[in-house]
């Protein structure tokens, strides 16, 4: 291996070195990427490095217990295995993924070329209809959450996330259904929907609980 990238220029060494890493940072590569200014196709030149090395970056990736994989559907290179450190999705992150793979798959099936983008009103649209998002969300808790879908290869942004209008284009990947393949994404929806039913429930009783409390403690003084 020490052998391969010493017979290399110095930067395509360096290439290598750097996609093996993305390769491990996100989820996938993406053959084609979208300018995060003008939400214009570009080739992603990390995905040609896999390309050009791809034996090799397998045969390296092999030792750290993983496989690289291309899907051509997908246009996308990823590696699997023990080896592949997962990092947990908490609640909003996974609520606002169920979220995209609604509206991706809704547009999809109807708005043709314009498909692929939606925006905070609309996620917050659906937040709504779904049942999935209930309260005002923190400009620090979206940060959090578009930032992980991000560097997975999820989303694209226009601009910085704390710069991000309401109205503001954000481009869907459709690596988005990477996540829950075969999962039957409304009855997901419903069960967050009902857990969030109940946990409003146990909020009211609890509530009611301390009202009638405040009560007794009022009459007894």
């Amino acid at each position: 291996m020490f052998e391969y990238m010493e017979n290399l220029a110095l930067s395509e060494a360096e290439n290598i070195k750097k996609t093996i890493q993305d390769l491990f940072r996100q989820t996938c590569i993406l053959q084609v990427k979208y300018d995060p200014v003008t939400l214009v196709q570009r080739d992603n030149p990390r995905y040609q490095v896999c390309v050009r090395h791809r034996e090799f970056i397998s045969d390296y990736v092999s030792v750290l217990g993983c496989e690289l994989l291309h899907e051509p559907q997908e246009n996308i290179f990823r590696i699997s295995g023990d080896g592949v450190l997962t990092e947990r999705f908490n609640l909003l992150t996974t609520k606002l993924v169920l979220l995209l793979k609604i509206i991706y798959r809704d547009k999809i099936m109807g708005d043709g070329l314009n498909a692929t983008v939606t925006t905070l009103a609309e996620i917050r649209r659906y937040g709504t209809e779904t049942s999935l998002i209930t309260k005002k969300l923190t400009a620090g808790e979206l940060s959090e959450s578009l930032s992980m879908l991000k560097r997975h290869q999820m989303i694209e942004l226009p601009s910085a996330i704390g710069n991000l209008e309401d109205d503001s284009p954000i481009y869907m990947y459709s690596t988005i259904h990477i996540l829950c393949p075969t999962a039957d994404i409304n009855a997901i929806v419903k069960e967050y929907a009902k857990e969030m039913d109940e946990i409003q429930l146990e909020y009211d009783g609890q509530k009611e609980e301390k009202d009638e409390e405040d009560i007794y403690q009022d009459v007894s003084e």
